[in-house]
Protein backbone atom coordinates (compact mmCIF):
# COMPACT_ATOMS: atom_id res chain seq x y z
CA UNK A 1 0.00 0.00 0.00
CA UNK A 2 1.20 3.49 -0.87
CA UNK A 3 -0.03 6.17 1.53
CA UNK A 4 0.52 9.80 0.61
CA UNK A 5 -0.27 13.10 2.30
CA UNK A 6 -0.74 16.01 -0.08
CA UNK A 7 -0.43 19.39 1.62
CA UNK A 8 -2.50 18.46 4.68
CA UNK A 9 -3.09 21.07 7.38
CA UNK A 10 -5.03 21.08 10.62
CA UNK A 11 -5.70 23.92 13.04
CA UNK A 12 -7.53 23.61 16.36
CA UNK A 13 -8.24 26.36 18.91
CA UNK A 14 -5.82 28.70 17.20
CA UNK A 15 -2.98 26.13 17.20
CA UNK A 16 -1.47 24.62 14.04
CA UNK A 17 -1.29 20.87 14.55
CA UNK A 18 -0.10 20.31 10.98
CA UNK A 19 1.20 22.86 8.48
CA UNK A 20 1.00 21.91 4.80
CA UNK A 21 2.52 18.45 5.24
CA UNK A 22 3.32 16.49 2.09
CA UNK A 23 4.74 13.00 2.50
CA UNK A 24 4.78 9.82 0.45
CA UNK A 25 5.94 7.02 2.71
CA UNK A 26 7.99 4.10 1.43
CA UNK A 27 5.47 1.44 0.33
CA UNK A 28 5.94 -1.99 1.91
CA UNK A 29 8.67 -0.58 4.14
CA UNK A 30 9.31 0.66 7.67
CA UNK A 31 8.70 4.39 8.01
CA UNK A 32 9.40 6.42 11.15
CA UNK A 33 7.86 9.70 12.29
CA UNK A 34 10.46 11.24 14.60
CA UNK A 35 9.80 14.30 16.71
CA UNK A 36 9.21 15.57 20.24
CA UNK A 37 5.84 15.79 21.96
CA UNK A 38 3.39 18.07 20.07
CA UNK A 39 5.37 17.89 16.84
CA UNK A 40 2.38 16.30 15.04
CA UNK A 41 3.20 12.58 15.03
CA UNK A 42 -0.08 11.26 16.45
CA UNK A 43 -2.16 13.68 14.37
CA UNK A 44 -0.46 12.42 11.20
CA UNK A 45 -1.09 8.80 12.16
CA UNK A 46 -4.75 9.47 12.91
CA UNK A 47 -5.09 11.25 9.57
CA UNK A 48 -3.52 8.30 7.75
CA UNK A 49 -5.94 5.98 9.55
CA UNK A 50 -9.00 8.05 8.68
CA UNK A 51 -9.69 9.02 12.29
CA UNK A 52 -9.01 12.71 11.58
CA UNK A 53 -9.87 14.80 8.53
CA UNK A 54 -7.54 17.63 7.46
CA UNK A 55 -8.80 21.18 7.16
CA UNK A 56 -7.08 21.30 3.78
CA UNK A 57 -5.10 18.91 1.61
CA UNK A 58 -5.69 15.26 0.70
CA UNK A 59 -4.87 11.75 1.91
CA UNK A 60 -4.19 9.33 -0.95
CA UNK A 61 -4.22 5.52 -0.76
CA UNK A 62 -2.57 3.97 -3.84
CA UNK A 63 -3.38 7.20 -5.66
CA UNK A 64 -7.05 7.22 -4.61
CA UNK A 65 -8.33 10.15 -2.56
CA UNK A 66 -9.54 8.67 0.76
CA UNK A 67 -9.62 11.94 2.72
CA UNK A 68 -13.20 11.51 3.90
CA UNK A 69 -13.30 7.72 3.97
CA UNK A 70 -14.04 6.40 7.50
CA UNK A 71 -11.55 4.11 9.19
CA UNK A 72 -13.95 1.13 9.00
CA UNK A 73 -13.62 1.15 5.22
CA UNK A 74 -9.82 1.32 5.20
CA UNK A 75 -7.28 -1.52 5.32
CA UNK A 76 -5.58 -0.08 8.39
CA UNK A 77 -4.41 -1.44 11.74
CA UNK A 78 -3.25 0.83 14.57
CA UNK A 79 -1.47 0.19 17.87
CA UNK A 80 -1.27 2.92 20.49
CA UNK A 81 1.24 3.72 23.24
CA UNK A 82 -1.50 2.89 25.74
CA UNK A 83 -2.16 -0.65 24.53
CA UNK A 84 -5.82 -1.58 24.34
CA UNK A 85 -7.11 -5.13 24.88
CA UNK A 86 -10.60 -6.37 25.70
CA UNK A 87 -10.42 -7.34 29.40
CA UNK A 88 -13.23 -9.93 29.26
CA UNK A 89 -11.68 -11.81 26.33
CA UNK A 90 -8.83 -14.29 26.32
CA UNK A 91 -5.62 -13.53 24.45
CA UNK A 92 -6.84 -15.78 21.64
CA UNK A 93 -10.16 -13.93 21.43
CA UNK A 94 -8.42 -10.54 21.50
CA UNK A 95 -6.16 -11.47 18.60
CA UNK A 96 -8.99 -13.13 16.66
CA UNK A 97 -11.50 -10.28 17.13
CA UNK A 98 -10.83 -8.43 13.82
CA UNK A 99 -10.95 -11.72 11.91
CA UNK A 100 -14.35 -12.58 13.40
CA UNK A 101 -15.66 -9.16 12.43
CA UNK A 102 -14.42 -9.83 8.88
CA UNK A 103 -16.41 -13.08 8.82
CA UNK A 104 -13.52 -15.50 8.39
CA UNK A 105 -13.98 -19.21 8.91
CA UNK A 106 -12.99 -20.79 12.24
CA UNK A 107 -10.23 -22.79 10.57
CA UNK A 108 -8.68 -19.70 8.97
CA UNK A 109 -8.94 -17.79 12.26
CA UNK A 110 -7.23 -20.61 14.16
CA UNK A 111 -4.41 -20.78 11.60
CA UNK A 112 -3.77 -17.04 11.56
CA UNK A 113 -3.88 -16.67 15.35
CA UNK A 114 -1.48 -19.60 15.78
CA UNK A 115 0.99 -18.15 13.25
CA UNK A 116 1.06 -14.69 14.77
CA UNK A 117 1.07 -15.91 18.39
CA UNK A 118 4.04 -18.17 17.63
CA UNK A 119 5.81 -15.21 16.04
CA UNK A 120 5.25 -13.05 19.13
CA UNK A 121 5.82 -15.88 21.62
CA UNK A 122 2.25 -15.76 22.91
CA UNK A 123 1.38 -19.41 22.30
CA UNK A 124 1.36 -20.52 25.98
CA UNK A 125 -0.81 -17.53 26.95
CA UNK A 126 -3.71 -17.80 24.50
CA UNK A 127 -6.18 -18.90 27.18
CA UNK A 128 -5.26 -16.16 29.65
CA UNK A 129 -7.09 -12.87 30.17
CA UNK A 130 -5.21 -9.56 29.75
CA UNK A 131 -5.21 -9.01 33.55
CA UNK A 132 -3.09 -12.15 33.89
CA UNK A 133 -0.40 -10.82 31.56
CA UNK A 134 2.62 -8.61 32.09
CA UNK A 135 2.73 -5.21 30.41
CA UNK A 136 4.99 -6.57 27.70
CA UNK A 137 2.69 -9.52 27.02
CA UNK A 138 -0.31 -7.19 26.78
CA UNK A 139 1.51 -5.02 24.27
CA UNK A 140 2.47 -8.12 22.28
CA UNK A 141 -1.21 -9.07 22.23
CA UNK A 142 -2.11 -5.66 20.82
CA UNK A 143 0.63 -6.02 18.21
CA UNK A 144 -0.60 -9.51 17.33
CA UNK A 145 -4.11 -8.15 16.74
CA UNK A 146 -2.64 -5.60 14.31
CA UNK A 147 -0.51 -8.20 12.53
CA UNK A 148 -3.20 -10.85 12.21
CA UNK A 149 -5.43 -8.57 10.11
CA UNK A 150 -2.90 -8.55 7.32
CA UNK A 151 -3.62 -4.86 6.91
CA UNK A 152 -1.95 -3.01 4.08
CA UNK A 153 -1.12 -0.12 6.43
CA UNK A 154 0.03 -0.61 10.04
CA UNK A 155 0.31 2.49 12.24
CA UNK A 156 2.27 2.26 15.50
CA UNK A 157 2.07 5.22 17.89
CA UNK A 158 5.06 4.91 20.28
CA UNK A 159 4.02 1.31 21.03
CA UNK A 160 7.05 0.49 23.19
CA UNK A 161 7.19 3.65 25.32
CA UNK A 162 5.60 2.10 28.42
CA UNK A 163 7.58 -1.15 28.44
CA UNK A 164 10.58 -1.95 30.59
CA UNK A 165 14.02 -1.45 29.07
CA UNK A 166 14.85 -5.09 28.37
CA UNK A 167 11.57 -5.86 26.60
CA UNK A 168 11.69 -2.57 24.71
CA UNK A 169 15.13 -3.43 23.33
CA UNK A 170 13.98 -6.93 22.40
CA UNK A 171 10.91 -5.72 20.51
CA UNK A 172 12.85 -2.93 18.79
CA UNK A 173 15.06 -5.58 17.24
CA UNK A 174 12.11 -7.81 16.36
CA UNK A 175 9.64 -5.33 14.86
CA UNK A 176 11.31 -4.72 11.47
CA UNK A 177 11.71 -8.47 11.06
CA UNK A 178 8.10 -9.13 12.06
CA UNK A 179 6.80 -6.85 9.33
CA UNK A 180 9.44 -7.60 6.70
CA UNK A 181 7.55 -10.51 5.16
CA UNK A 182 4.01 -9.13 5.48
CA UNK A 183 4.22 -6.63 2.63
CA UNK A 184 2.51 -4.08 4.88
CA UNK A 185 3.49 -0.43 4.88
CA UNK A 186 4.45 0.39 8.48
CA UNK A 187 4.50 3.90 9.97
CA UNK A 188 6.03 4.08 13.45
CA UNK A 189 5.96 7.22 15.61
CA UNK A 190 8.68 7.82 18.19
CA UNK A 191 10.26 10.68 20.12
CA UNK A 192 13.57 8.81 20.53
CA UNK A 193 16.37 9.30 17.96
CA UNK A 194 18.12 6.14 19.16
CA UNK A 195 14.96 4.13 18.49
CA UNK A 196 14.73 5.52 14.95
CA UNK A 197 18.34 4.50 14.28
CA UNK A 198 17.75 1.00 15.62
CA UNK A 199 14.62 0.51 13.53
CA UNK A 200 16.20 1.80 10.31
CA UNK A 201 13.98 2.16 7.25
CA UNK A 202 13.03 5.72 6.31
CA UNK A 203 12.53 8.61 8.73
CA UNK A 204 10.50 11.82 8.55
CA UNK A 205 11.76 14.43 11.03
CA UNK A 206 8.93 16.55 12.45
CA UNK A 207 9.01 19.99 14.02
CA UNK A 208 5.97 22.00 15.12
CA UNK A 209 3.56 20.34 12.72
CA UNK A 210 5.85 20.27 9.69
CA UNK A 211 8.25 17.76 8.14
CA UNK A 212 11.76 19.12 7.85
CA UNK A 213 13.31 16.11 6.09
CA UNK A 214 12.39 12.61 4.88
CA UNK A 215 14.72 9.92 3.63
CA UNK A 216 16.67 6.81 4.61
CA UNK A 217 17.07 6.96 8.39
CA UNK A 218 20.86 6.94 8.53
CA UNK A 219 21.04 9.56 5.77
CA UNK A 220 18.75 11.93 7.69
CA UNK A 221 20.87 11.35 10.81
CA UNK A 222 24.24 11.88 9.13
CA UNK A 223 23.32 14.70 6.75
CA UNK A 224 20.47 16.76 8.23
CA UNK A 225 19.32 19.52 5.92
CA UNK A 226 19.14 22.10 8.70
CA UNK A 227 19.87 22.72 12.35
CA UNK A 228 16.28 21.95 13.37
CA UNK A 229 16.53 18.46 11.86
CA UNK A 230 19.93 17.92 13.43
CA UNK A 231 18.47 18.86 16.82
CA UNK A 232 15.44 16.61 16.29
CA UNK A 233 17.78 13.71 15.57
CA UNK A 234 20.10 14.28 18.54
CA UNK A 235 19.75 12.85 22.04
CA UNK A 236 21.44 14.20 24.17
CA UNK A 237 20.69 17.63 22.65
CA UNK A 238 23.05 18.81 19.93
CA UNK A 239 25.84 21.18 20.95
CA UNK A 240 25.78 24.52 19.08
CA UNK A 241 27.95 27.62 18.86
CA UNK A 242 28.22 30.81 16.81
CA UNK A 243 31.37 31.11 14.70
CA UNK A 244 32.90 33.60 12.28
CA UNK A 245 34.79 32.77 9.10
CA UNK A 246 37.71 35.10 8.49
CA UNK A 247 39.73 34.15 5.47
CA UNK A 248 41.28 30.76 6.09
CA UNK A 249 40.13 30.47 9.71
CA UNK A 250 37.01 29.93 11.78
CA UNK A 251 36.87 31.87 15.05
CA UNK A 252 34.75 30.97 18.08
CA UNK A 253 34.45 33.17 21.18
CA UNK A 254 37.05 35.56 19.67
CA UNK A 255 39.83 33.31 20.94
CA UNK A 256 39.39 29.75 19.65
CA UNK A 257 40.49 29.35 16.02
CA UNK A 258 40.99 26.52 13.56
CA UNK A 259 41.76 26.31 9.87
CA UNK A 260 38.92 26.13 7.37
CA UNK A 261 38.69 22.67 5.84
CA UNK A 262 38.73 22.12 2.08
CA UNK A 263 34.94 21.61 1.93
CA UNK A 264 34.30 25.15 3.28
CA UNK A 265 37.07 27.07 1.52
CA UNK A 266 34.67 28.70 -0.94
CA UNK A 267 32.01 29.96 1.47
CA UNK A 268 31.94 33.69 2.14
CA UNK A 269 33.42 35.27 5.24
CA UNK A 270 30.78 36.00 7.87
CA UNK A 271 28.73 34.60 10.72
CA UNK A 272 27.68 30.94 10.89
CA UNK A 273 26.44 28.38 13.38
CA UNK A 274 28.01 25.04 14.01
CA UNK A 275 26.61 21.92 15.61
CA UNK A 276 28.03 18.63 16.76
CA UNK A 277 26.69 15.73 18.76
CA UNK A 278 27.51 14.98 22.39
CA UNK A 279 29.50 11.82 21.63
CA UNK A 280 31.88 13.88 19.46
CA UNK A 281 32.94 15.96 22.50
CA UNK A 282 35.68 14.21 24.48
CA UNK A 283 36.89 14.59 28.04
CA UNK A 284 40.52 15.66 28.07
CA UNK A 285 42.77 17.31 25.49
CA UNK A 286 42.60 15.94 21.97
CA UNK A 287 45.18 15.35 19.25
CA UNK A 288 46.99 17.96 17.18
CA UNK A 289 43.92 18.81 15.09
CA UNK A 290 41.46 18.96 17.99
CA UNK A 291 40.10 22.09 19.65
CA UNK A 292 40.41 22.08 23.44
CA UNK A 293 38.34 24.20 25.84
CA UNK A 294 37.76 24.42 29.58
CA UNK A 295 34.35 24.30 31.20
CA UNK A 296 32.70 23.87 34.58
CA UNK A 297 30.71 20.73 35.31
CA UNK A 298 27.07 21.54 36.09
CA UNK A 299 25.96 17.92 36.41
CA UNK A 300 27.41 14.49 35.60
CA UNK A 301 24.84 11.75 34.93
CA UNK A 302 26.20 8.20 35.05
CA UNK A 303 24.12 5.86 32.90
CA UNK A 304 25.43 2.32 32.68
CA UNK A 305 28.76 2.46 30.85
CA UNK A 306 28.44 6.13 29.86
CA UNK A 307 28.59 9.48 31.63
CA UNK A 308 26.68 12.53 30.37
CA UNK A 309 28.68 15.56 31.48
CA UNK A 310 26.83 18.89 31.29
CA UNK A 311 29.25 21.80 30.95
CA UNK A 312 29.15 25.56 31.34
CA UNK A 313 31.67 27.10 28.95
CA UNK A 314 30.56 30.69 29.47
CA UNK A 315 28.83 31.44 26.18
CA UNK A 316 27.89 27.81 25.59
CA UNK A 317 26.15 25.06 27.51
CA UNK A 318 27.37 21.78 26.05
CA UNK A 319 26.97 18.09 26.83
CA UNK A 320 29.75 15.53 26.59
CA UNK A 321 28.76 11.88 26.22
CA UNK A 322 31.83 10.15 27.62
CA UNK A 323 32.40 6.42 27.55
CA UNK A 324 32.95 4.90 30.97
CA UNK A 325 32.11 6.02 34.50
CA UNK A 326 33.47 9.46 35.40
CA UNK A 327 32.77 10.78 38.88
CA UNK A 328 32.93 14.55 38.56
CA UNK A 329 31.94 17.21 41.09
CA UNK A 330 29.62 20.11 40.31
CA UNK A 331 31.75 23.15 39.60
CA UNK A 332 34.84 21.10 38.77
CA UNK A 333 36.81 22.51 35.83
CA UNK A 334 37.53 20.01 33.07
CA UNK A 335 39.15 20.13 29.65
CA UNK A 336 37.13 18.92 26.70
CA UNK A 337 38.08 18.58 23.05
CA UNK A 338 36.45 18.08 19.68
CA UNK A 339 37.77 17.49 16.18
CA UNK A 340 36.56 20.25 13.78
CA UNK A 341 35.92 17.55 11.17
CA UNK A 342 32.91 16.55 13.32
CA UNK A 343 31.31 19.99 12.99
CA UNK A 344 28.18 20.48 10.92
CA UNK A 345 28.07 24.05 9.60
CA UNK A 346 24.81 25.99 9.21
CA UNK A 347 23.76 29.37 7.90
CA UNK A 348 22.48 31.92 10.42
CA UNK A 349 18.91 30.90 9.47
CA UNK A 350 19.74 27.24 10.22
CA UNK A 351 20.15 25.87 6.68
CA UNK A 352 22.92 23.31 6.25
CA UNK A 353 26.10 24.26 4.41
CA UNK A 354 27.58 21.30 2.57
Amino acid sequence: MTIELDGVSMRRDGVDFLRGVSLRVEPGGFNILLGPTLSGKTTLLRMMAGLEKPDSGRVLDDGKDVTGTPVQQRGVAMVYQQFINYPSMSVFENIASPLKVAGMSRGEIDRRVKDVSDLLKLGPMLKRKPAELSGGQQQRTALARALVKGAGLVLLDEPLANLDYKLREELRNELPRLFADTGSTVVYATAEPAEALLLGGHTAALHEGGITQYGPTHEVYRTPVDLVTAATFSDPPINVANVTKRGGEFVMDDTVTWRVGAVHQRIADGEYRLGFRAHHLNLGAGGEHAISLEGAVTIAEISGSETFVHLDLGRHQWICQAHGVHRLDVGQMVTVSVNPERFMLFKPDGGRIE
